[in-house]
């Protein structure tokens, strides 16, 4: 009897230990698979990416770094989606010179969900296509510098400014006056050509005519069905339109998509919203 006591005594043990600790062994099960689960990303690697591009564009470092996971060569296509009314000229062209790249190794299409104006148009130009939900707003091409004139309420709180400047245009876009006749020319000179740049470069990524720009640029805001009319977008459809056309443009058999951790998409979510808020005003020139 001892003997087979012993012989099944790991056996029985491992049955108490099982049984003894059933309820704390579920719940870690269960914390696994929600946490730390092996989805089908990790079973089978991801084939397709998102990259979202939410809000106002201050910054485009966490966009490119989105851009250079998608560089993977286990990525076979990106799915760009677009709600931002633009925002910063200088990230903006980042953005699409970064996409522009993409697109030599692989398919970029860009998914206007509900915004894509003036600077997130302009990340999205090199795509393959832009397809734009029925209620989208599209295009805003242009460019203006702005900055608030705090004169009056300087006088009155007894703030006077006090500058040691060299250089006839050091001033320019001061908010403690107004502005001077050559410092308006001046900006006037700068935003014209950076308007000059952006219509060129969505005539050329886009195939049209830069002689016809009044038609579709000029600040002009369109509806979805307008903005194809012209020539801004390639299709009017939903975000299941998109996601189909890369998952075909790319030739994957079956499309795996990467997913974000909750805490990433959290944080993504939370960074949009706040930067929305707080944009409603700064200084600077602003593809907006």
């Amino acid at each position: 009897m001892n003997f087979f006591k012993k012989l099944f005594s790991p056996i029985t043990a491992t049955l108490g230990f099982i049984q003894k600790y059933f309820k704390s062994m579920i719940f870690l099960l269960i914390l696994f698979l929600i946490f730390g689960g092996p989805g089908a990303e990790n079973i089978h690697k991801p084939n397709l990416m998102k990259i979202e591009l939410n809000g106002p564009i201050f910054d485009s470092t966490a966009f490119l770094e989105e851009v250079k996971r998608a560089e993977s060569p286990n990525i076979k296509g990106v799915l760009m989606v677009v709600n931002s009314p633009g925002g910063a000229v200088a990230p903006s062209i980042e953005m699409a010179l970064a996409i522009k790249r993409l697109k030599e190794k692989k398919p970029v299409i860009s998914y206007a969900g509900g915004v894509m104006a003036s600077g997130s148009y302009y990340a999205s130009i090199y795509s393959d296509k832009i397809i734009a939900n029925p209620g989208a707003m599209i295009g805003s091409i242009g460019v203006l510098f702005q900055s608030p004139n705090i004169k009056e309420l300087a006088d009155k709180i007894g703030i006077k400014e006090q500058t040691i400047a060299a250089g006839k245009y050091k001033q320019i876009g001061t908010p403690t006056r107004e502005w001077l006749p050559h410092e308006k020319k001046e900006l006037e000179t700068m935003i014209d050509d950076t308007y000059n740049m952006f219509v060129t470069d969505v005539a050329n990524a886009r195939g049209l005519d830069i002689n016809n720009s009044s038609s579709y640029a000029d600040a002009h805001v369109f509806t979805a069905r307008m903005a194809k009319d012209v020539g801004l977008i390639d299709e009017v459809g939903s975000i299941y339109t998109a996601t189909k056309e890369i998952e075909k443009l790319s030739g994957v058999s079956e499309p795996i998509w990467l997913k974000k951790d909750k805490i990433e998409k959290f944080m993504d979510k939370f960074i949009a919203e706040t930067s929305s808020k707080v944009y409603s005003y700064f200084y600077g020139l602003k593809a907006y």
